[in-house]
């Protein structure tokens, strides 16, 4: 029986240190590739994190590609946590073997049950190592998605620097554009005031003998009782005589305005601040507004064009002169014709 004892003890001896020897190294390589692991997953990191700066710009366009990019750092922690645990639980094995290994060199006897619990853990290990395959598929799988979404990142730079681009060109057509169209503008605005100062002045050779009759500004002002009796809105006969000159020099004018220049003659009634009692007007902004329209239905009635007339009532708001008398009143009662751009 001793020499049975002694066989046995002999392989054990004989067999148990390479063992001990490969399982050591594996674990050596284990932790190696769990040490390149976290590596590579720190530099991914970095490089995720360099990108904070593109995706701010990026902002709303690549929302959804943001959320996945913390997805997959989450699941990229949840695998460090993995990790975390397999690295516990190989110091848990290696403090097991050399508890085991302890048992072994104190009492010989225990051998069999040590072997036992040896490839119990050997059979654990070997779980561990498959999980570990299974996590570097995972991070590989990680991997690929990275660099797919680093392309897509690098797709929506290359089509925001041409928008900015195409955005640059277009707010510079817009600038010439822009020019152009004042200086045109311009060019308008000085050939309508040219016709509004002959215009002007053929009014003032007609009617240069009328004292009510007067130049305010760009406008021809006349006095309401020119043309029309006190509360009325029908031209008297003297009224309408001035007015006769007055469509002659519109058709004049018509006739040499280029048919470009979109210009109006617009007749402006006004009233003084008395209100009006009596009569079928409502009040002074009615009778403004009649008596403009009357002197534009005489203009056309005269050959004026029509589109080229307009009529409008200001009532007492618009007076010339805001003293509360009668010379204030009577300068406030007028028709003033404008020549000016629809």
């Amino acid at each position: 029986m001793a020499l049975a004892r002694n066989r046995r003890s002999e392989r054990t001896v004989d067999y148990w240190p390479g063992f001990v020897d490969a399982l050591s190294t594996l674990l050596l390589a284990i932790m190696f590739l769990l040490s390149v692991f976290v590596l590579v997953q720190f530099l991914l990191s970095r490089e995720i994190s360099g990108k904070d700066e593109v995706l701010d710009r990026l902002n709303t366009q690549i929302n959804e590609l943001t959320q996945l990019l913390a997805l997959e750092r989450s699941t990229g922690q949840d695998y460090q946590d993995q990790i975390a645990t397999l690295r516990a639980s190989l110091s848990s094995t290696e403090e097991e073997k050399s508890r085991l290994q302890r048992a072994l060199e104190s009492d010989t006897g225990s051998a069999a049950a040590a072997s036992a619990e040896v490839e119990g853990l050997q059979s654990a290990l070997d779980d561990e190592q498959q999980f570990s395959q299974r996590a570097r598929s995972q991070i590989e799988l990680l991997n690929q998605q990275l660099s797919a979404l680093r392309q897509q990142i690098a797709a929506l730079e290359n089509a925001l620097d041409v928008s900015e681009s195409r955005d640059q060109e277009s707010r510079t057509k817009i600038a010439d554009l822009g020019r152009r169209l004042n200086v045109a503008l311009a060019q308008r605005v000085q050939e309508l005031s040219r016709y509004r100062s002959d215009f002007f002045g053929r009014l003032r050779e007609i009617l240069s003998d009328r004292e009510n009759i007067r130049i305010v500004g760009d406008r021809f002002v006349f006095q309401s009782e020119v043309l029309f009796p006190s509360g009325s809105d029908v031209l008297q006969p003297a009224g309408a005589e001035e007015m006769a000159k007055l469509a002659t020099a519109i058709k004049e004018l018509a006739r040499e305005i280029p048919s470009d220049i979109n210009w109006i003659i617009r007749v402006d009634g006004h009233t003084d601040n008395i209100p009006v009692t009596g009569g079928r007007f409502e009040d002074n902004w009615q009778l403004s507004t009649e008596r403009a329209g009357a002197v534009v239905k005489y203009l056309i009635s005269q050959g004026v064009p029509p589109e080229r007339l307009a009529a409008t009532g200001f009532g007492e708001f618009q007076p010339l002169d805001t003293d509360n008398t009668p010379e204030a009143r009577d300068r406030n009662r007028r028709i003033e014709l404008k020549l000016t751009e629809r």
